[in-house]
């Protein structure tokens, strides 16, 4: 190959090598030390002094022998799915709302799912910390006033089935909006064609959806799912800045005891563990769906 079309064949790489060395620098880095961390006693001591000792895969053993470990793993996998059923329900019916709408409407909307979707996590944490306070939460307001006496100055993040709700609806709210407008991108590119031959032979919305949407559409369906799960199950600052795990442990979940077993209790060689076995859980989770989604379409 000469000089000339050498050059033009890797030009595209060099083009995305800082890319991807950046990545590999700020993503690589850090799991290599937490990596090697875990494999080590580090506690309180060694992060002043230094020198800490290799312990191999002892704080691995500590960890998946701790029942309260697979309390949390249980819970995290709880909170994972009712959340991503919640946000690709609700975005599937809000893109296929959006389909329907006028120009102007649909403008309206798209604009306020990108506000919504914009938003700082922490500022939207704080305002649902405000619509659900006890006193002067506006939620614990219009329930009284609709008849639910019950709630009057009803402590939302005192019990734990209710914090959990309270934790679900702000991480929906906040993950709707790219699920609906990434649909909704995609159902853009579906002739129009198709939908109206299904109506002449007298099929409904749910068989449209079923025989002609959701086939066409799967590859991208397949994709936001999985970035929900990622999004979901490693969700750590709005649980923190709610209820910090609590009541009890009603809403702690991996990131969350990863952190609280590293700064409570000092031992960040545990929490470096925790850490680990949360991203290997999430692969082994990616990779079984990935698996599944590749044989459902060799059998196409």
């Amino acid at each position: 190959m000469s000089g000339p079309r050498r050059g033009a064949a890797l030009r595209p790489y060099l083009l995305v090598a800082p890319t991807v060395l950046g990545g590999a620098l700020l993503l690589g880095y850090p799991l290599v030390r937490n990596l090697l961390i875990s494999l080590q006693h580090y506690g309180m001591a060694e992060l002043i002094r230094g020198g800490a000792p290799f312990v191999g895969f002892a704080n691995y053993r500590t960890v998946l022998t701790d029942p309260e470990f697979w309390e949390v793993v249980r819970r995290t996998f709880w909170w994972t799915l009712v959340n991503v059923v919640l946000i690709m329900g609700i975005g599937t019916l809000v893109a296929l709302m959006m389909r329907r709408l006028g120009r102007r409407m649909r403008i309206l909307v798209t604009t306020g799912l990108v506000l919504a979707w914009a938003s700082p996590v922490i500022a939207t944490t704080t305002v649902f910390q405000w619509l659900f306070a006890s006193r002067l939460g506006i939620v614990n307001w219009v329930l009284v006033r609709l008849g639910f006496t019950s709630f009057e100055g009803y402590s939302w993040l005192a019990d734990g089935t209710a914090a959990f709700t309270v934790l679900v609806l702000l991480v929906v709210w906040q993950s709707v909006p790219f699920a609906a407008i990434t649909l909704h991108a995609a159902l853009l590119t579906v002739p129009e064609e198709l939908y109206e031959s299904a109506r002449l032979d007298g099929a409904g919305a749910w068989r449209i959806f079923r025989s002609i949407t959701l086939p066409l559409l799967r590859p991208i369906f397949g994709l936001v799912l999985c970035l929900e799960v990622i999004w979901v199950f490693r969700c750590f600052a709005q649980i923190w800045a709610v209820t910090r795990g609590g009541p009890g442990e009603a809403t702690t979940t991996l990131p969350v005891y990863a952190y609280r077993v590293a700064q409570s209790l000092h031992r960040y060689d545990l929490g470096a563990a925790v850490s680990t076995l949360t991203v290997l859980l999430l692969v082994a989770v990616l990779i079984a769906y990935f698996r599944q989604l590749l044989r459902q379409e060799a059998d196409r």
